[in-house]
């Protein structure tokens, strides 16, 4: 069964030897983000809950998705794939004709409605409310980095609504504190919540946001994921916990919450009013220069009688967020491979902070096509954002920098299987773009090439282990007296 909220989370990783309790007073400013880092740098970190917090009564739980046995734990699952592939079948299902066919149905129909989000009347987030003392400075917020411009939210779930539509988004964008009322929501350009927000500015009325603090390991995750365009991220969230998410209403605003949450700051972003956010030490390794960003004004906040303040820290790579990358990225090569099917493999390293680099092995068919693949990512979501895209042959292994190089290397000439794209959309956080979210792209076609494409010479030979030679070597190993865990190529 899929965990109903993080405070089950928090006990399981505690039975399974997953959880650090510190005892220790430690300071929201700074101090804490500093102990954070310094654990997931160490790559051996638990997760950490921070139960002493100055002038706090309220416990910080960090780290809490850091590695990738967390994961496994927190979404119930080893192939992170599953998730995706789960996707990918509900977009293949029909509705027959005929009562036989329609019945034949009902098993996926119902899996369906078990994955579908359900409004109950309360939940545990309910238990406090406040409205007149509602104030962000109640809470440990922390600031990370020295030359930060203030406190940061960094892992609140922002819930907005299509104006038009409905469907319903959650977003982790971070918020500047200004003061007890009202924070900075950095919703990039490309983001949906900035979306929700531009067509909004059309009626010059401020759009309803519920910033979420903490839910169900599945809900959180789906805040994260780059789910498909029109699906409703409440919906993604059943798909992910294999379960409907229980939603109960905003107090002060028309939208709905987790019922399980932790905390919910419930509030308006206005469309005309604008504050510089910023500095902020990001995920690149780099501070996010200032920018103006429009401003949440907090209308109302629900918690439970003793919540937890989950948060993050981001820095250079590697920390937290780059192991929910790469269950991303496994979960979605379903639906990658579902519009590029001759996509074999995919991996965007921690180290390109995800969104500067994204390596593709493919089965190559016809002259072109690397150049077609990476193309067609870059239409696609959020990988339109990817700086570089390196294609290699379907036996290279993506997940190793190794071959990858050697593929770079050794299969493409720089003239003719380099593909600069200028004059498009980059990631705004991208520290080297020239403009903010405006440069190039760079493509690197490393497949074996074809007279097709200009490789007018013999095509050299690979060298590999002869078959029978490797079975011989690999009976014999622990003879030789080689640890049998020695990688056997």
């Amino acid at each position: 069964m899929p965990f109903e909220n993080l405070s089950e989370y928090v006990e399981k990783l505690e039975n399974v030897g997953e959880l650090r309790r510190i005892n220790t007073e430690v300071d929201p400013e700074l101090e804490i983000a500093e102990v954070m880092r310094r654990m997931m740098y160490s790559k051996k970190s638990p997760a950490l809950l921070f139960e002493n917090v100055r002038g706090y009564d309220v416990p910080i739980l960090g780290n809490a998705f850091g590695s990738i046995k967390r994961l496994e734990i927190a979404l119930e699952i080893k192939d992170f794939s599953e998730i995706g592939n789960r996707i990918v079948e509900l977009t293949k299902m029909k509705i027959p004709s005929g009562v036989l066919n329609k019945l034949r149905m009902l098993p996926k129909l119902s899996e369906i409605s078990e994955y579908g989000p359900k409004i109950v009347d309360n939940g545990p987030v309910q238990e406090i409310f406040e409205t007149e003392s509602a104030s962000f400075n109640k809470f440990p917020i922390l600031k990370s980095f020295v030359k930060d411009a203030g406190k940061f939210i960094t892992f609140g779930m922002t819930v907005t609504r299509h104006p038009d539509t409905g469907i319903r988004n959650l977003g982790v964008y971070r918020l500047q504190i200004l003061s007890d009322k009202q924070a900075i929501m950095h919703w990039q350009i490309h983001k949906r919540g900035a979306q929700h927000f531009d067509i909004s500015k059309e009626s010059k009325n401020p759009i309803p946001v519920a910033i979420v603090i903490g839910s169900d390991p599945g809900t959180i995750f789906s805040s994260i994921a780059p789910v498909p365009e029109g699906m409703d991220k409440f919906l993604f969230a059943g798909i992910s916990r294999r379960k409907g998410v229980k939603l109960v209403k905003c107090r002060t605003i028309d939208l709905e919450v987790p019922a399980n949450a932790e905390i919910v700051f419930e509030g308006t972003v206005e469309p005309s009013k604008l504050e510089l956010e910023g500095p902020f030490g990001d995920h690149t390794g780099y501070y996010t220069p200032p920018d103006y960003f429009p401003v949440f004004t907090l209308t109302g906040v629900m918690c439970k009688k003793k919540p937890i303040f989950l948060t993050t820290v981001v820095g250079k790579p590697v920390l937290e967020d780059a192991y929910f990358g790469k269950v991303i990225e496994r979960a979605f090569l379903p639906l990658i491979q579902m519009f590029q099917p001759e996509v074999v493999d995919f991996s965007m390293p921690p180290s390109g902070w995800f969104q500067g680099l994204g390596i593709i092995s493919i089965r190559k068919r016809y002259p072109g096509q690397a150049k077609k693949v990476m193309m067609g990512l870059w239409g696609l979501g959020q990988l339109s954002l990817t700086k570089i895209f390196i294609v290699v042959d379907y036996h290279v292994n993506v997940h190793n920098m190794e071959d990858v190089i050697w593929a770079v290397t050794t299969k493409s000439d720089p003239k003719r299987d380099t593909m600069i794209i200028e004059n498009v959309p980059t990631d705004t956080l991208d520290p080297a773009s020239p403009l903010l979210n405006y440069g190039s792209k760079m493509g690197i076609d490393a497949t074996t090439k074809w007279k097709e494409e200009g490789f007018f010479r013999e095509i050299q030979e690979e060298v590999v282990v002869d078959y029978e030679t490797k079975t011989l070597v690999d009976k014999k190993w622990t003879r030789y007296g080689f640890d049998t865990n020695t990688p056997v190529l």
